[in-house]
């Protein structure tokens, strides 16, 4: 299983995009009219094999809508997991009582949108490409980027290496979420953690009043000096020398 697409909920898209180009490198590389059925209207972003998805709502009974209005701001939004088997992982949390918020039509691309409420807080999506036997390559297939991502690559950022969630109670929340990928977590210092295949996803205690949802990525790039400094230049940079976009506490790697 490896962490391939985060997902930011904004009230406009275009300041955030704009941001995330000047500061990382990145390239629009898609818009998903698929999207739209949910109220939404996106932006796909490639970074390395991974992808940074920057949404808009344009309806106010979405429920990205509540979503703003709850974190009191533009937020970390979603998890998406890609593994062999979508489908199975659908199978065996339905049984253990987590519900679907919506599963995929598409026989080639198939997902499972969890709902936050039995993950943490957090809306989590598995997904999977069949016949994509390649789907571990860095740079496999990706249907929700569309056909031609990889012509939109940044020259400056060469992957999302981690994901961090805030909770109320750490601990529990990575018990759940371990149990919702049937993967171990442990202990690093105050903050828990799940290992997937690649990736990491990082719990901590919360730094905000809402307490739940996506507050931080760890992103590779290849000079991070060079992108704090850019950062700085739009006051985007914080204290801790991370880049704080679209309310998501954004570390900077060297690769």
């Amino acid at each position: 299983m490896r962490l391939r697409q985060v997902a930011f909920i904004a009230h406009r898209i275009a300041p955030v995009a704009d941001h995330l180009g000047q500061v990382f490198g990145l390239k629009v590389g898609f818009r998903d009219p698929g999207v739209e059925v949910f109220g939404l209207k996106n932006v796909v972003m490639p970074v390395g094999g991974e992808f940074l998805e920057v949404l808009e709502p344009f309806r106010d009974d979405a429920s990205g809508a509540r979503y703003l209005a709850r974190r009191g701001g533009d937020a970390g939004y979603m998890v998406i997991l890609q593994d062999a088997d979508a489908l199975a992982h659908r199978a065996r949390l339905e049984a253990a009582g987590v519900r679907v918020i919506a599963k995929s039509p598409d026989r080639r691309y198939q997902f499972t949108h969890f709902h936050p409420g039995d993950c943490a807080g957090v809306l989590l999506s598995i997904d999977s490409v069949v016949g994509d036997a390649a789907w571990r390559e860095p740079k496999s297939d990706w249907p929700p980027a569309g056909p031609d991502w990889r012509d939109h690559q940044s020259a400056e950022s060469l992957g999302i290496a981690s994901v961090t969630i805030q909770a109320r109670d750490p601990v529990v929340a990575a018990e759940r979420w371990s149990m919702l990928l049937d993967k171990p977590a442990t202990r690093d210092g105050p903050a828990m953690e799940i290992a997937l295949d690649p990736g990491l996803i990082r719990f901590v205690e919360p730094v905000d009043a809402d307490g739940t949802g996506v507050v931080g990525l760890d992103i590779i790039v290849r000079d991070p000096a060079a992108a704090l400094e850019r950062a700085r230049r739009l006051d985007l940079a914080t204290p801790a020398d991370a880049v704080r976009i679209c309310g998501v506490a954004i570390r900077l790697l060297g690769g």
